[in-house]
């Protein structure tokens, strides 16, 4: 295994391997950018195949975390942490703290924070060997789950796309296919709902996908169906790398728009999707409302409104990527890309 010469590798700043024999730990943390502050981003665990499939999720997810806080205007860099293991077999108090243990060994240059396979009581247990941990609880009556916030922003994203890319102002009578719903999917569909929109949802945990949709009245597609869904937008909402090329010609929806991190397979995907005329919301502006709010934690003026008032500017955001793409005749993940390096990356200055 080859860090430097990994495909993923886009000149990150650590790339840290740690183990802990006692409690079968066998974790990466990749830090990608601190130019604007420390690199924050969720752990996420996971069985992965192979350590190199490990790595390669955690320098593409530690990436998107950079320009995922650019684009939000966030203090903070991007970084991400994995965990190899099953999270429903392998999970324990022991194996949480010895990662809190390694968090802490960087010295605040990674924050932690809940992702896909771990959760707010998890967050609580690795805080016992670490402060370098956001999304707890603010009080005892409070959640520190940012999945609602996350939820908030990939509505607010999924709004604009469907002014910009089928011409409605509303969301009455628009027809979504959710792909995962999870925590923040089922958040999302209930928003949507709520919003009049016309539900097609899928999951691979059917009881969840049957509840919910029972409650929302949405209609259930399996999951390898649910690229066919005859739907104006697609809104994938579980693991990324989704959308490849196949996937592509296979889609009926005309806006993809969802909170999964990583979306496109690859930059020809996205390419395709162009194409075709399908408009795509960059995720990692769309899913940007998890870490607008455990960014506000850190802060001693935290508010609530704010922070909704934060999270309901991405709709700006996106309002400004699609209107600079259309007249540069781009794709919208060019242009946010764009946007994002020029508030992370070292400006070059000029000798005297």
């Amino acid at each position: 295994m080859h860090v430097f010469q990994h495909p993923e590798f886009d000149q990150h700043e650590q790339v840290v391997f740690g183990s802990d024999t006692a409690s079968g730990l066998q974790a990466i943390i990749a830090i990608h950018n601190t130019h604007r502050g420390p690199a924050l981003g969720g752990l996420r665990i996971y069985p992965y195949a192979s350590e190199d499939d490990a790595l390669t999720d955690v320098l593409r997810l530690s990436r998107g975390m950079t320009y995922k806080s650019a684009l939000a205007n966030l203090p903070l860099g991007g970084g991400k942490a994995v965990i190899i293991a099953d999270p429903r077999r392998h999970k324990t108090p022991a194996l949480l703290e010895a990662m809190g243990r390694l968090v802490d060994s960087l010295g605040g240059h990674y924050i932690t924070a809940e992702d896909s396979g771990s959760d707010e009581a998890d967050m609580q247990v690795i805080a016992r060997r670490t402060a370098h941990v956001v999304g707890l609880r603010r009080t005892a009556n409070e959640s520190g789950d940012p999945s609602p916030f996350t939820a908030r922003g990939v509505f607010c994203a999924l709004r604009c796309a469907v002014r910009h890319g089928l011409g409605r102002s509303q969301l009455d009578g628009v027809r979504v296919a959710i792909q995962g719903v999870g925590h923040v999917g089922a958040h999302l569909a209930r928003e949507l709902h709520a919003a009049g929109a016309q539900l097609v949802i899928s999951d691979v945990n059917g009881p969840v996908v049957s509840r919910l949709a029972e409650e929302l009245g949405a209609k259930v597609l399996p999951p390898q169906a649910i690229f066919d869904a005859d739907v104006d937008v697609f809104a994938p909402c579980a693991l990324g790398a989704v959308i490849d090329e196949k996937v592509c010609e296979r889609l009926q929806a005309k806006v993809v728009a969802g909170a999964a991190n990583n979306q496109l397979a690859s930059p020809a995907a996205g390419q395709r999707l162009h194409e075709r005329g399908i408009l795509y919301a960059p995720d990692y502006v769309a899913n940007a409302g998890g870490v607008i709010e455990v960014a506000w934690q850190r802060r001693d003026d935290y508010r609530r409104d704010a922070v909704m008032a934060h999270i309901d500017r991405i709709e700006a955001t996106l309002d400004e990527i699609f209107q600079r793409a259309r007249r540069e005749r781009t794709r919208p993940e060019e242009v946010a890309d764009r946007i994002a390096e020029e508030r992370f990356k070292p400006q070059a200055h000029c000798a005297a």
